[in-house]
């Protein structure tokens, strides 16, 4: 079993998108590389924390590789975008890919260099050591099964690639 963090934007439909790949054991949205210890959903929008709405991804590297999870996880963000994904707007919303374990690095690299190659100019989506991770509040777990109305930057049509888990 191996982890990766991933910030998509807003964290309810990456959530929602990595769910549905065979592989993916679980997944748990929270804040993750910021400045302040245990932050609330209200702290991270409104008083500069400097957290990252960012999806855990524990998956079965024997079941679905990393780079393919990163494959996944292009065509959902605009890699281009600062600080921004769909509508939503702020720090919180920037991209990034964090590990804790380095030994992922390398297939890390490996992936954003051949999107670089693809888009033709350098990414905004941060790589870096996790720093930290705080589980969100319950009510943004599974937010987009418990509401299936929510809003989401990623287009539905996305959220169904493959059957259900």
């Amino acid at each position: 079993m191996k982890t990766i963090y991933l910030a998509g934007g807003c964290f309810w439909g990456t959530q929602r998108f990595f769910d549905q790949f065979s592989g993916v054991v679980r997944t748990e949205v929270g804040y993750a590389n910021g400045r302040t210890a245990d932050p609330s959903y209200e702290d991270v929008r409104c008083r500069d924390t400097g957290h990252a709405e960012t999806v855990r991804i524990d998956y079965d590297e024997s079941v679905i590789t990393l780079t393919k999870l990163l494959d996944y996880y292009f065509l959902t963000v605009d890699p281009l975008s600062v600080n921004r994904q769909g509508e939503d707007e702020g720090t919180q919303y920037r991209t990034g890919i964090y590990y804790d374990d380095e030994s992922l690095l390398p297939e890390i690299r490996d992936r954003m260099a051949a999107e670089t190659e693809k888009v033709g100019a350098p990414l905004a989506v941060e790589v870096l050591p996790l720093e930290n991770f705080y589980r969100a509040e319950e009510y943004h777990q599974d937010y987009l099964v418990k509401n299936p109305g929510g809003y989401c930057h990623i287009p539905a049509a996305l959220l169904h690639l493959t059957e259900e888990k």
